[in-house]
Order: C-alpha cells, then sequence, then structure tokens
C-alpha cells in the first residue's frame, strides 16, 4: 500500500507514539527505547512510506502498514531487530555499513567480535533479535536522498559509531534523525571494530550544527524539541569523552599501565555489566583514547606497551 494516509496512524497501537510534523511518526519502544529496544520512526509521503529503523520494540507490536522502504542509520542487531516483519520493503544502508544486513558473517565484520565473544553473540541475533539477512539490501553514498511525495529524506553522513552511521533529515518537517548519537549519560559508544572516535567528534560538531525543530535519538530520549535543549544536550554527551580520557589519564599516573589493564578498569561500561561484546569494546575504546592522549603529549608509551601519565 504505497503513500498511506493520515488515518493509518490510529493503526499503530501504542498511544507513545509521538506525531512530528505533517509526515513524521516515532514510534515509541519499550521502556522509552532503551537498549535492546528501540525508538523506530515512520515517514509517509503522498507516493512512499518510509521506515526508519525497525527496533525490537516493533518484531511485537502491529506491523505497520504501507510500508515501501526501510531506511537504516547503521547496522547493529537492535537496528535491524524488527526487520523481519517487513519482507516486501526494499532496505536501504550506508554502502559502508551494507554487509551488515546482508549476512550475519558482515554482521560480525563490524562488531570485530572475537571467537569467544562471537560464540556467546551469535546466537542471540536469532532467539532475542530475529535477525535475517537481506542480500539484496541497497547501499547508498553519503549525499543520498529520497523523495517520497511532498516529503524529502535527506541522509546526513554521521560516522563514529560506526563507518557507515547515518542520520536522516526530513522536510518540510524539520526533523533530524541522530541514531545512536544518543544523547546518554553513557556517552558515545566507539568500541566496534568498525567505530572511530575522532570521527564520532567530528560527527558531533556536524550534528550540532544542523538547526531542526525535532531532534530523534533511537535510544532513551526519542525526540528532542527545540534547538537549544538538543544543544545542552549534544555538548554534555560530547563532554563524556572528556572525562573518559581525563579518568585514563589519572589511572596511568605514577604507575605504567597496559591497554588491557585499561580495558578491565572500565572507562566505558559500568563493572556489573556483562555482555558478550565489551571486553572487546572496553579494549577498542581505550586503544583509541591512549594513541589521542599520546599524541596531545598526555600520556607517554614508557616501555613497550605500556603507558605513563605526563
Amino acid at each position: 500500500m504505497r503513500g498511506a494516509t493520515m488515518d493509518d496512524r490510529a493503526t499503530m497501537d501504542d498511544r507513545d507514539d509521538r506525531y512530528l510534523g505533517a509526515h513524521v511518526t516515532v514510534l515509541t519502544g519499550v521502556d522509552a527505547g532503551r537498549y535492546p529496544a528501540g525508538n523506530s520512526v515512520v515517514v509517509r509521503g503522498a507516493d512512499r512510506s518510509v521506515l526508519i529503523d525497525p527496533s525490537l520494540s516493533l518484531h511485537d507490536r502491529a506491523v505497520v502498514p504501507g510500508i515501501d522502504d526501510v531506511l537504516l542509520t547503521h547496522v547493529h542487531e537492535d537496528h535491524v531487530a524488527g526487520l523481519s516483519r517487513y519482507p516486501a520493503a526494499v532496505v536501504h544502508a550506508s554502502e559502508r555499513d551494507v554487509l551488515g544486513i546482508r549476512s550475519v558473517e558482515g554482521l560480525r565484520t563490524i562488531f570485530g567480535m572475537g571467537d569467544d565473544g562471537w560464540a556467546v553473540f551469535q546466537p542471540l541475533l536469532e532467539t532475542q533479535f530475529h535477525f535475517v539477512a537481506r542480500p539484496d539490501a541497497i547501499g547508498f553514498t553519503d549525499d543520498a536522498s529520497w523523495d517520497l511525495g511532498g516529503v524529502t529524506i535527506r541522509a546526513v553522513s554521521l560516522p563514529g559509531h560506526t563507518r557507515g552511521h547515518t542520520g536522516y533529515l526530513i522536510e518540510p518537517d524539520g526533523v533530524l534523525i541522530l541514531g545512536d548519537i544518543d544523547l546518554t549519560a553513557f556517552g558515545p559508544y566507539y568500541g566496534d571494530a568498525w567505530s572511530n572516535l575522532d570521527d564520532f567528534e567530528r560527527s558531533l560538531a556536524v550534528a550540532r550544527g544542523i538547526d531542526a525543530a525535532h531532534y530523534v535519538t533511537f535510544h532513551h530520549y526519542g525526540v528532542i524539541d527545540g534547538r537549544e535543549r538538543f544543544v545542552e544536550m549534544i555538548d554534555a554527551y560530547a563532554g563524556v569523552i572528556t572525562r573518559r580520557e581525563a579518568a585514563m589519564v589519572e589511572f596511568v599516573r605514577g604507575v605504567p599501565r597496559t591497554v588491557d589493564e585499561c580495558a578491565e578498569h572500565r572507562f566505558v561500561f559500568r563493572p556489573h555489566v556483562q555482555l558478550a561484546y565489551v571486553p572487546s569494546a572496553e579494549r577498542r575504546s581505550a586503544e583509541q583514547s591512549l594513541v589521542r592522549l599520546v599524541a596531545a603529549d598526555r600520556v607517554a608509551e614508557v616501555e613497550s606497551g605500556r603507558f605513563l601519565a605526563l
């Protein structure tokens, strides 16, 4: 069903959903979209209807009618968990991330997960996240846009969380989809093989410079109304990186530490969090920060593989 009408919103079965302008509906996830759930978005034009990031919450609710295309901000398990409910939709992801939805091995490449972590995590992809590979998924470039008829979606390249992490600016409604720039107190996640801390910081600056009426995160907050509040939140979010690296400097002050010791100390995740990808994510995050701290003359590699604050 192409170009479903505004009346179809009444069939989406969640009274917490938010309607933004004439074309955009935010489908609020369970527990406000806290992981593993998330907040998905429907955009309807006169000619086509698009679903952005089908979350785990969408797997258990009524199928949203009339979806022609699915756009992914990036390919992680929680952003594709509801995709199996839309087998006829055309799937789109950045050309740098699309391998992750075309096959499960492609997704493992994005994670960069070792054998032990993967042995635990791979079964969850099917049992908890309902992962179904889409080898027909289309990769798009950074300048991609979609005309739905009276409403346009423009890709905004925001790499860092993954290489292909993408925001979407929806006009004329003035809605910016932020994906996993989620503005939470946890802070940015850059712990996968496909992640890059420097890119993430640059993407935060790009997102901060976009003037929109509404900003939508996949996790937790959902909709942030107005630029003033958004700027306040994204500045606090970026500050988490600064605090993590300051804490790392103190950890290596007086006692040379290895990357493994930094990872075990946990600068990203709290000690009680036991997820399959946490050890590799902590190590990848620590490696990136140590490189930056050495380049900034805040830390030195005083012997092979050991780092000390200057």
